[in-house]
């Protein structure tokens, strides 16, 4: 055991936030839902549109049973949209292939549509309580303050910590389960990108960061998030109009969402082709 276990596990004990996908009560479904949702998006934005997912889609198999389209209405605004596409495909793999249940091997999980290395082990991890290495900002922030002593980590997941996250993974399956799950909420409560709140932090007598100054990141630019006139949000306009109208919607009516005919066209030239939306000659709707 690494002497950062103890005080992360005592300290999520008592400060976890209850979440319905972590009670005992959830299933793998619920936990494999909110991986999906919570990509990219708060947590408070993902628990209403969670719950009435697990309410109309209480398993893989509801879900496999619609089509795409209905995945999409239901996303609403979460945003990324193509994630609502890979979850459904998701589904319709996991009833093609598994009988309808979430399968529990990490490889098995790999293997389903839409599922990258990250997701597929915290499903694994927080799903069926196995040992996994799972890396998401979050966890990173906090490996590279505590360990390594810096503010921030690469833009870009590096081996050394893929390397290092094995090297602090307690040895007991049940026990490395919690800690994946304690370190991400640390650094989801406690150990944020801005204004760190090191006084509350059960590290903070140990961290490498702390001890030498709180020293500020001089690495490469960080990635910003810039969202005002790109095409990611004419995208999700136009993607707007087709879900809150009951059917299709014409070429003429989405023209009226964004006056730059050049970027409009790009945005939903864009969302045929990532599936999103689906032409019948001058009209558009869902897949």
């Amino acid at each position: 055991m690494s002497d950062l276990h103890q005080p992360v596990l005592e300290w999520y004990d008592e400060h976890a936030r209850d979440l319905p996908w972590r009670r005992t009560t959830a299933s793998v479904w619920s936990v494999m839902v909110s991986e999906f949702m919570l990509q990219q998006t708060p947590v408070v934005r993902v628990l209403p549109v969670h719950a009435a997912w697990l309410e109309r889609w209480p398993t893989p198999a509801d879900l496999a049973a619609e089509e795409p389209g209905a995945a999409l209405r239901a996303w609403g605004r979460l945003g990324y949209p193509r994630r609502a596409l890979r979850l459904h495909t998701a589904a319709v793999a996991i009833v093609e292939r598994h009988g309808g249940a979430v399968p529990d091997s990490h490889d098995d999980l790999l293997a389903l549509p839409g599922v990258g290395d990250y997701t597929a082990a915290a499903i694994a991890s927080f799903g069926f309580g196995q040992r996994h290495v799972v890396l998401d900002t979050n966890v990173r922030r906090v490996f590279a303050r505590a360990v390594t002593g810096a503010e921030f980590p690469a833009n870009s997941l590096t081996r050394a910590e893929r390397d290092l996250a094995a090297t602090l993974l307690p040895e007991d399956e049940a026990t490395a389960a919690t800690w994946a799950v304690a370190v991400m909420e640390l650094g989801a409560l406690v150990c944020v990108a801005n204004a760190p709140k090191c006084g509350q932090c059960p590290l903070s007598d140990r961290c490498a960061w702390v001890a030498s100054g709180r020293p500020a990141y001089d690495g490469p630019p960080r990635r910003g998030q810039t969202y005002a006139g790109t095409d990611r949000q004419v995208r999700g306009r136009l993607l707007g109009m087709v879900r809150d109208h009951e059917g299709p919607v014409t070429k003429a009516r989405l023209d009226l969402v964004w006056d730059d005919q050049v970027q409009r066209d790009r945005a939903l030239s864009s969302l045929v082709s990532d599936g999103l939306l689906v032409p019948e000659g001058e009209r558009y709707r869902l897949p």
